[in-house]
Order: C-alpha cells, then structure tokens, then sequence
C-alpha cells in the first residue's frame, strides 16, 4: 500500500508532464490546464496522508523499488524515504504547487503554449519530489539536476526575447558550478563512509564511527558549494534575480516553494556530518549573513517589482543560511516554510500587477493600484508585513528566532542579520507605497484597463495570505510544535533558548528596527511623495546599488571574457594545427602520387627490367640469410 502510494506521488505530476506534452495542444487550454493541476494536487493528498501517518507512528518509511547498484562493497538501492523533515518539504512543495498551477490557469490562458508551460511545470514538481524523497545522495542528485533542466525551461520559457535565454543559460551554467561541487561531495562521503545513504551514514555517525575529519570538512564544503549554487549564496547568487525573464508564476514557483530551498533541504538533511565540521559551519554562517545583508543593499534602489522580490529572496536565502551555519536547522526549516507562504503571495501579488498593467513592471508606473485590486492589495499588504517581521504575522516569528540565536552565538553576525532585516521592511514598504499608494503614474489607457485579477488568481492569494498570517503559530519560542516534529531528524538535539528577558528584548529591538524601516519608507514615499528617477538620473553610491554592485560586470570580465578567449585561442590553434596537419599529409600524399605516375610510364621492358632486379634482391637476400 505504502509503495503504491509513494508510486501516485511520484508519477501523478510526471503523468501530468506526458499528458500536456502529448496531447495538450489537442485539447482546450482549460482542460491542459486543469490536468496539469489536478495531477499537482494528488501529490498533495497523498503526502498529507503520509503526514498524518507519519505524526501518528514516528516512524519513517523506507521504501525500496529496486537494487541499483554493487561496486565492492559499495551497494545503493533505488529507495525513498519519508520522514519527518521530506513529508513537510512535500506539503509545501505540492501545497503551493497547487495553488501556482490554479493561478496560472487565468494568468498563462492567453499563451500559445499553455500546455507546454504546464508540461514543464508538472515536471518540475516530479523532479523536486524526488530530490526530497530520496534515500540517498544519488537519488537526491536526479532531482538537483532535474529541477536545474527545469529551471532552465521554465526561465527562458518566452525563448524568443534572447535576453529571457540569456538568464536562462547563466542559471543553467550557475546551477553546473554548484553541481560540480555538489557532485564532488558525493563522491567524499561515498568514499569516507563505503555509503551514500542517508540513514546508513547517520548510523555510522551516531555509533562514533571514526572518520577523517579533513576529508569530512573537504566534503562537506563541497556540499556547500553545491547547496550555494541551488540556493543562491555568494558568489553563485546572481542567477536568481535574472530568473524573473520567466513567467510570474515560474518566480513563485522557483523562489517560494522548490530549487532555491533544495541546498537548506540537504544540508539539513546532512545535518549530523555538519555539526562535526563547525569550521565549514562558521563558513555557512558567515557567507549566509553577509549575502542576506549584500542583497538587501541592492533590493534598496531596485524599480522593477520583481527584481525587489528576487533580491529580497536572496536576503531571506542568507538568513536561512546563517541559521543552519549556527547549527539552528530547525529554526532554518521553519524560516524555509513561512518564507514559501509570504515570497509566493508576494509573487504571485506582483503578477497580478503586471496582468492588470499589461505587463510592465516598472514601479515608477504604478502607483494608487489599491483603489482598482484591492483584494491583491489586501493580500500583498499582509505578505509584506509578515517578510518585515511584523507581530502576529509569519516571518515574525521565523525571523525573529533566526536573530535570537545569532544574538546568543554570534554578536556581530546579529548586528548583520538585524541590519538586513532593518532594510528589508524599508524596501518591502517601498515597493508597497509606490505600487499601491498615492496617485497613478501610468498612461491612460493604463489606467483604463485598471482592475481587480480574476477570481483564479485572486484565490490561490487568499489562501496564501492567510497562512502568512498564521503560519508563524507553528513554532513558537520555548514551545514550538516544528521543533518537537523535527526532533528524530537531528543526532544532537539543540537546546532550546527559554523565554525570558533577553528573548523579549531581542523581539522588541526587531519590532522597532522593523518600524524604523518601514518608517523612513512611509516618510520618503507618502509624506514627502517620492518618486524614483529615471536611470540616468541616478547617481553615487545609488548607482553602485542599482547596478548590483557591477558584480555582473566583474564576472564578465575576471571570469567569462577570459574563458571566451581562450576558447577563442583554443579553437583557432586547433583548427590550425589540424588543418595543417591534414593538410600536410595531403601534400605528402599528392608527392608521392606524382612520383608514382612516373614509374608507371606504360613501358613493358621497363616493367620487366625492375620485375628481375626485384627478384634478383630477393634471392640474394635469402642466400646472404642463411
């Protein structure tokens, strides 16, 4: 029974994949549409009946479909496991799956190739089932690489504006560095412990199985590095920002719910060969701070909605990793879940934006929008207050736990983390005011076309604006049901801080750092009706934020423009060289034949004359042999 079903989560998006690709062009774009959904939201039954089964019992559930591989005494088996930490990844993977696909219904309905966009979506959703349902690291490799090809589908979508493939292949070549390092890890802990197998490796921990720690550090670095690529930590983060050439519900999608919470998964996942690296630790702690403040700065001049977001999700990404760096995996998981409720609202919000407006994006345009949507206002307005922190709302008490175990672990890593949360109500607060507030700044035939989504896309933000309002309730500080659920996943258990004065302080120091954002914001774009200028008109340390530091420029020239001309040289040494050695032997070949046509002159004598000599030097030959 339990295979069977583990059978209909797996294949009911992949069903939905061969279906649309198949057949979608010959039926509506309602029913491709509806196939792609209902085949998401079976997912979802079935791994609610996991949770349940698995809240009941405590137990994980092992399931092996076939032996695949013996190299010596290296054994791995094409097996999945569901437990505590892959049944929540699955609820909200399949859960705001759903939801995406109901919105894209209305959203994509005008496109030529709906069925192919929900091919790719369904596929998408396979791939990242199996990436958290693996049993090991080789299974888990299949849907990494699997969400990366879909990834790349998915961004360059509308492949027929180069600068849309152009985000697409950098995220594709981005995601292969990481992957190298992923892959590299692998190949570590296969060879440290015979095994890559999750529960086999954990055993081997937990039973103090001695191992080379150096060796350890060097794996499980090249993890990390895997995981920064998937989830976008410096120096691999650029990518993300640029996956907004996709549609809006391939952002939420990859922002929210999927890939860029892939590298919390497996380092979560891993979380015993981690905490006995806490060098590699600091690393992740220190790497995930400074990104969670970088993209803060640059979120702070962004004009493009969704740009905002992206780098807002780059910050948020940061803080998750600074969570897990400080061995806090569990407070890691609980930002993960609130961050797909609000990130996704806010996505989707921001695309019914763009359709109200007839796809522009720029903030500079909008402005008044909550007289005409207000539903997505009201559900945008509660999304923003949950990502800035904001009481009773969900990133509230995500964030603030983040900041509290900074705070007892790493004073000037706090300092960090609260600087980047301070900057993240400020730059929400914009977007919300531009978008939403004062007058509207767009053309006339803008503002008459203004109103509110259908009810297919205003729907799936009800729902997500609800639970980023109650989301939070999941885990609260000294009593927190996540943290009980997510007990058996970890080999040490962390203490967990008491509430008392010092966590009181700490959420009140949030909560005004939060108001002091959102503050200046409200000052700045209400009271003094600030609007930002056009491109040109920007300058200073502005224009250093508005062009993301010019690390794109930096890459181009330290890293791709070399590699484009030593390709270059490559390619034209080769193409040299061999030609020339081709070439040559056609000219050696042509020498020969002309020295040939002379000795076939068509004389017989002469033909007999060299038949004797070589005859003759023949026998001699064997006379002087002997």
């Amino acid at each position: 029974m339990e295979t069977s079903l583990l059978l209909f989560l797996l294949l009911a998006p992949f069903a939905g994949f061969l279906f649309n690709v198949f057949f979608g062009k010959k039926v509506s774009r309602n029913v491709s549409g509806t196939i792609g959904t209902i085949a998401v939201a079976i997912s979802f039954g079935i791994a609610l009946n996991f949770f349940f089964q698995i809240n009941s019992t405590k137990k994980p559930i092992l399931i092996e479909l076939f032996h695949w591989m013996t190299l010596g005494n290296f054994n791995v088996g094409f097996s999945f496991l569901l437990d505590q930490l892959s049944i929540l990844w699955l609820l909200f993977v399949t859960g705001i799956g759903t939801l995406i696909h109901i919105y894209s219904i209305s959203y994509m309905h005008d496109d030529e190739n709906l069925h192919k966009f929900f091919a790719y979506l369904n596929l998408f959703i396979f791939f990242m089932i199996t990436l958290v349902t693996g049993s090991n690291l080789l299974i888990m490799f299949i849907g990494w690489e699997g969400v990366g090809l879909c990834s790349y589908l998915l961004i360059g979508f509308w492949y027929k504006n180069q600068e849309y493939n152009d985000a697409a292949k950098k995220a594709f070549i981005m995601n292969r560095i990481g992957d190298l390092g992923f892959l590299i890890g692998i190949f570590t802990l296969g060879y440290l412990f015979s095994s890559v197998d999750f529960t086999t490796i954990k055993t081997a921990v937990a039973s103090g199985q001695t191992v080379d720690l150096g060796w350890l550090g060097f794996g499980t670095f090249c993890l990390f590095i895997g995981a920064s690529g998937k989830s976008a930590q410096i120096p691999l983060y650029t990518w993300l920002p640029d996956a907004m050439a996709g549609p809006t519900p391939v952002s939420a999608l990859i922002h929210a719910a999927t890939m860029v919470t892939a590298g919390i998964f497996m380092i979560t996942r891993l979380n015993f060969l981690f905490d006995l690296t806490p060098n590699i630790q600091m690393i992740i702690a220190v790497i995930g701070a400074i990104t969670s403040l970088v993209a803060a700065f640059i979120a702070l001049v962004q004009n493009d909605i969704k740009k905002v977001l992206a780098y807002s999700t780059v910050s948020q990404l940061g803080l998750m990793f600074l969570a897990l760096g400080l061995g806090a995996y569990e407070i890691a998981v609980f930002h993960v879940i609130t961050h797909a409720f609000f990130k996704a609202c806010l996505f989707l919000g921001s695309g019914s934006v763009i359709h109200a407006m007839h796809g522009e994006q720029d903030m500079r345009k909008m402005g008044g929008l909550r007289k005409y949507m207000k539903v997505t206002y009201i559900t945008f307005l509660i999304a923003t207050l949950a990502i800035s922190g904001i009481p009773i709302f969900a990133g509230f008490f995500s964030k603030d736990e983040i900041l509290m175990v900074a705070f007892h672990e790493n004073k000037a890593l706090w300092v960090i983390a609260s600087l980047a949360s301070i900057m993240t109500a400020f730059y929400m607060f914009r977007l919300l005011y531009l978008t939403f507030f004062k007058e509207f700044r767009g053309t006339d035939e803008q503002r008459h076309h203004l109103h509110e989504s259908p009810s297919l896309i205003t729907f799936p933000l009800i729902v997500l604006a609800i639970l980023s309002t109650v989301g939070g309730f999941i885990s609260f500080p000294g009593h927190s049901w996540l943290n009980e659920y997510l007990k058996p996943i970890f080999i040490r258990a962390r203490e967990e801080h008491h509430v008392d004065t010092t966590t009181f302080m700490l959420m009140g120091v949030a909560v005004v750092g939060a108001l002091i954002g959102i503050g200046i914001a409200y000052s700045n774009y209400i009271k003094k009706s600030q609007v930002p200028g056009a491109d040109n008109e920007i300058t200073g340390f502005s224009k250093v934020l508005y062009n993301k530091f010019y690390v794109d420029e930096i890459y181009m020239a330290v890293i791709v423009r070399p590699i484009y001309a030593i390709a270059s040289f490559s390619k034209n040494f080769i193409e040299t060289a061999l030609s020339g050695f081709i070439f040559g032997l056609g000219k050696v070949t042509n020498m020969v034949g002309t020295q040939g046509r002379v000795l076939q002159n068509g004389s017989v004598g002469f033909y007999l004359f060299v038949f004797v000599i070589g005859t003759a030097s023949i026998i001699a030959y064997l006379f002087l042999a002997q």
